[in-house]
This record gives structure tokens, C-alpha cells and sequence, in this order.
């Protein structure tokens, strides 16, 4: 087994998702007003300490990481969804 224990990665958080230009409409209100829903929080990074794990050997071949970017919100003051959250398990006392 090769022991590996420096390692250089890319980390990037999700982007949050885009808010909605909308405007209400129902029949007999003429100027309902704004409803657009806010887009949703893009995804968090988390560094996780892995007791099984004892090299960085596994950053050799992925050294990108990104979280999911939110979703774009919608009408009716609809928020969109939160991105996933990444978690890179790494070894403990890393």
C-alpha cells in the first residue's frame, strides 16, 4: 500500500439558486402584487474525520470537489430547494 500524506484539492460550495420575477394574478384583483419565491442556499462542504480511513491516497485521483448548487425558486412565494451538502471523509487527524 502507498502512503500518501499530502494531498492539494479544489473545494467549492454550491451557488444559491436564482430568485423569481412573478407577479400575482387572480380575476378580479387587477395589481395583485409581487410573488416570487427567493432561489434556494447552495450546498455546504463538510471535512469529515473517517476512523477507517489512514491515507490520502484516494485525493490522487479526484482533487475536485463540488457541492450542488440550490434550486431556482418559483410563483407563489415559493423558495426553492437547498442544494446537497458534500461531506469528504478524510482520516482522523487530518
Amino acid at each position: 500500500m502507498k502512503f500518501v500524506d499530502e494531498a492539494v484539492i479544489h473545494v467549492k460550495a454550491g451557488n444559491g439558486g436564482n430568485g423569481v420575477v412573478s407577479f400575482r394574478r387572480e380575476k378580479f384583483i387587477p395589481m395583485g402584487g409581487p410573488d416570487g419565491g427567493d432561489g434556494g442556499d447552495g450546498g455546504s462542504v463538510y471535512v469529515v474525520g473517517h476512523p477507517d480511513l489512514n491515507t490520502l491516497a484516494d485525493f490522487r485521483f479526484q482533487r475536485r470537489f463540488d457541492a450542488k448548487r440550490g434550486h431556482n425558486g418559483m410563483g407563489r412565494n415559493m423558495t426553492g430547494a437547498k442544494g446537497d451538502d458534500l461531506e469528504i471523509p478524510v482520516p482522523v487527524g487530518t
